[in-house]
């Protein structure tokens, strides 16, 4: 479940930020996360907490169709961790070190951004922007049908999304609504077969950009839905959760970037209850 409930969760401004066309991007992250863990009544584990290290490598590319700007990101994910909680009253603990499922996603910018050369983009000053993202999540991660935790979430996941981007002055407002739609997971604890209902996600984030490129930004993230039933018996209470986080990058070098993150749970009934630190290296080419 780690892989799922960590993904699920994500909070990341500037998706709809425009870049001249051909421009690369490697990523290479680490994120430390520490609390609770609301797992859904299909699993019988109660008042569990966990520690978990993240490390993940991203790769970017700025694209063009039909004369639109657009960015496809993949990431793999390399997590390890630590989970206490009760299973049928009785306190057990685990680890896991392994691959989480990889990520796909392509943004393409619909409105106000138009596919631009390196020289083109030096005068281009956006405005408003909006965007569709469409996202997969590909079962390859570490899973074990005889495990309560797992790396792997054993399914695929598609997330559609449609945003905007508005720029004023140095302030950037974003709004973000997006669906994830989840495939069934047939090998749950055997052989039980594991669905869930789409859930619903919301984000809003404001960011001020400083001279010299640093910005920083701030961002609240909503979950809706998701209930889960066990071979099509009774589905279970949905998600409703809500993190909040800040995000800050700062210029390095010329082609080189740092970029500090920090959310945290407003409130959750599923899924991680999570305090997280993350730090990214990003180069530019």
């Amino acid at each position: 479940m780690a892989s799922a409930l960590l993904v699920a969760q994500d909070i990341q401004p500037r998706v709809y930020a425009p870049a001249p066309t051909g421009l690369n991007l490697i990523t290479l992250g680490y994120g430390y996360s520490e609390g609770a863990v609301l797992f859904d009544k299909t699993i019988q584990i109660d008042n569990a907490y966990a520690n978990i290290h993240g490390f993940s490598a991203a790769y970017s590319r700025s694209t063009a169709l039909f004369g639109k700007a657009g960015r496809f990101d993949v990431a793999v994910p390399l997590v390890t961790g630590n989970w206490e909680g009760e299973l049928l009253g009785e306190i057990q603990t685990t680890s896991r070190f392994g691959i989480g499922d990889p990520v796909l996603r392509y943004a393409y910018f619909i409105s106000g951004a138009p596919a631009l050369s390196r020289e083109e983009f030096a005068g281009f000053q956006p405005k408003t922007i909006v965007g569709v993202t469409i996202r997969m999540q590909i079962p390859l991660g570490e899973y074990d049908p005889n495990k309560l935790i797992n790396l792997g979430s054993n399914r695929w996941v598609f997330s559609p999304q449609i945003g905007i981007w508005h720029v004023v002055g140095n302030f950037t407002f974003e709004a973000y609504t997006g669906i994830w739609l989840f495939t069934d997971n047939k090998e749950f604890l055997g052989s039980q077969v594991r669905t869930q209902d789409p859930l619903f996600t919301f984000q809003l984030h404001v960011s001020y950009e400083f001279q010299g490129g640093i910005w920083i930004a701030v961002s609240s993230r909503q979950s809706l839905g998701g209930a889960v039933a066990i071979d099509d018996g009774y589905r279970f209470v949905p998600e409703s959760n809500n993190r909040v986080g800040v995000s800050l990058s700062i210029p390095i070098r010329p082609r080189y970037y740092l970029k500090l993150i920090a959310t945290t749970g407003v409130s959750a009934t599923i899924g991680n209850d999570y305090n997280t630190l993350g730090i990214a290296w990003q180069a530019v080419f």
